[in-house]
C-alpha cells in the first residue's frame, strides 16, 4: 500500500507542475504561477501534519489516511472541468532499464546511510550496500547516455540553469526534510507535546514558506535567478546555524520559533526560483522530463536528508545514552537506545512500578542526548546549505536559458493556444 501511493505521487506531482509549464508561455507569468504552485507546496507541509495531528487526538491512527478522499475527490472533478489536456506527441517508449537501475540504486544508498546510523560505516552489510549502489547509479548513469530514449537525458545537464537550479533544489530538500524530521520529535517526545501540538508548532514554517515563495517571482525579476536562490540559501544556512547553537532539552519554543520561521522564509525565496529555472530550461514539448527530473532531484534530495542527518542524530544520540547501559537490564536498555519513543516507554513502565527516579533519569538523558543529536545533524545541514549557495552563485546564471532548438519554435506569447502563431506586439 505504501508503494502504490508513492508511485501515485510520483505520476501527480510532475504532471502538475509540467501542466502549469505548459499553460504559462509568458516568462514572467510562468515565474509567478510557479511561485503560486510551489506557495501551496509549502502549505501542504504544514496543514497534513496539523490535520493529522487532529484527527490523532480523537480517532485511530488510520484514519489520516482518510484526509486524502475527500482531496481526490475534488481534484478529480476539478481536474475534469478546468484542465487542459498537455502530451508530448514525440514522447518516447518508457526507459525500463533505466527506471529498474535508479530505483536499485537509490534503493542501495539510503539503506546503506540508514544503517550506517545503527551498525556503523565500517560493517560489512553497510559497505556492500553503498558498493553496490555506486555499482548500479554507475550504470545507470552509463545507460542513460547511450539510450536513444532515456528517462533522463543527460544532455540537458550541459545547461547551468538547468543543471545548477537541479543540484538546489535536492541540497534544500536535502536539508528541510532532515531537519523537519528531527524537528517533529523533537517537539513530541523531547518536550512531551502531542501530534497536534507539535503540528501547530510548526505551522509557522508553512506560513513561512507560503508567503516567501509567492514572493520569490518578484524578487527574481529584480536581482534574478542566481542572486535569489544564493540568498536564500545563506538564510537557510544561517538560520540553521542558529539553531544548532541553541537547541537543548528545554529550549523555549519561542527560540525555536524565531530560528525556524527565518529558515523557513529562506526556503521559500530559494525553492520557487530554482524550479522556474528547471523548467525554463527545456522546451514545453519537454515539460513533463522537466518536471519529473524536477521532482526526482526532490525526493532524493529528501530521502538522502533523513538517511544522513537521522543517521547523524542517531549515531550521537547511542553514544550519550550509553550511561544508561549499567543502570538498566539489557533488554530495557535496548529500548532506550532503539529510539527516543523506545527510552520514554521504558521510563513509563519503570515509573509504573514505582521507580520514579531512575525513569526520570533515562528521560532527562535520553532527551538531552536527542537535543544533542539533532545540534550536531543541524550544524551539518548548516554547512551543506552554505555549500549550495557557494555552488548556486557560481553556477546558476542568473537569466534563465533555454538552449535546446526547440525552443525557438516555441517562443509564443502567453495565451497563445499551441500551434497558433502569437499575436503581434502591442495588441
Amino acid at each position: 500500500a505504501r508503494a502504490m501511493l508513492g508511485f501515485g505521487g510520483a505520476i501527480i506531482m510532475p504532471a502538475t507542475l509540467s501542466l502549469v509549464t505548459s499553460s504559462f508561455r509568458d516568462p514572467k507569468e510562468r515565474a509567478q504561477a510557479i511561485a503560486i504552485w510551489a506557495a501551496v507546496f509549502g502549505l501542504g507541509i504544514g496543514v497534513g501534519p496539523l490535520l493529522g495531528g487532529y484527527l490523532l487526538q480523537d480517532y485511530e491512527w488510520n484514519a489520516v489516511f482518510f484526509v486524502n478522499l475527500p482531496v481526490v475527490l475534488v481534484a478529480l472533478i476539478g481536474g475534469h472541468f478546468f484542465l487542459e489536456e498537455s502530451r508530448d506527441e514525440n514522447a518516447p517508449s518508457p526507459d525500463y532499464p533505466g527506471v529498474l537501475l535508479s530505483i536499485t540504486g537509490l534503493f542501495a544508498l539510503v539503506y546503506g546511510i540508514i544503517e550506517a546510523g545503527v551498525k556503523g560505516w565500517e560493517h560489512d552489510s553497510v559497505l556492500f550496500s553503498l558498493g553496490l549502489a555506486g555499482v548500479i547509479l554507475t550504470t545507470f548513469f552509463w545507460w542513460e547516455g547511450r539510450s536513444k530514449k532515456a528517462m533522463l537525458p543527460l544532455y540537458l545537464f550541459r545547461n547551468p540553469s538547468f543543471t545548477g537550479a537541479s543540484v538546489a533544489i535536492m541540497l534544500m530538500m536535502f536539508g528541510m526534510f532532515g531537519v523537519f524530521f528531527s524537528m517533529s520529535q523533537f517537539f513530541q517526545s523531547v518536550q512531551g507535546y502531542t501530534a497536534l501540538g507539535a503540528a501547530i508548532r510548526l505551522f509557522p514554517i508553512s506560513i513561512a514558506i507560503m508567503l516567501f515563495a509567492t514572493l520569490s517571482a518578484q524578487i527574481a525579476n529584480r536581482i534574478g535567478t542566481k542572486l535569489t536562490v544564493g540568498i536564500g540559501f545563506l538564510i537557510v544556512a544561517g538560520s540553521m546555524f542558529f539553531l544548532s547553537q541553541v537547541t537543548e532539552a528545554d529550549t523555549p519554543y519561542e527560540t525555536m520559533l524565531a530560528g525556524t520561521v527565518v529558515m523557513a522564509c529562506g526556503m521559500g525565496m530559494a525553492m520557487s526560483p530554482a524550479t522556474n529555472s528547471i523548467m525554463g530550461a527545456v522546451p514545453v514539448s519537454k515539460a513533463g522530463v522537466g518536471s519529473a527530473t524536477n521532482d526526482t532531484t526532490r525526493e532524493i534530495g529528501g530521502a538522502l536528508g533523513v538517511a544522513v542527518l537521522g543517521t547523524v542524530l542517531n549515531d550521537a544520540y547511542l553514544n550519550r545514552v550509553t550511561v544508561l547501559r549499567d543502570q538498566l537490564d539489557p533488554q530495557a536498555y535496548g529500548f532506550v537506545a532503539s529510539s527516543i519513543q523506545g527510552a520514554n516507554e521504558v521510563a513509563r513502565q519503570i515509573a509504573a512500578q514505582g521507580g520514579d527516579a531512575i525513569a526520570g533519569v533515562i528521560r532527562d538523558v535520553a532527551g538531552t542526548a536527542f537535543a544533542s543529536g539533532m545540534s550536531d545533524s543541524m550544524l551539518i545541514a548548516s554547512l551543506v546549505m552554505l555549500g549550495a549557495a557557494l555552488f548556486t552563485l557560481a553556477v546558476l546564471p542568473s537569466d534563465i536559458r533555454c538552449l535546446e532548438p526547440e525552443c525557438e519554435d516555441e517562443d509564443v506569447e502567453w495565451g497563445a493556444p499551441v500551434g497558433e502563431p502569437a499575436a503581434a506586439a502591442g495588441d
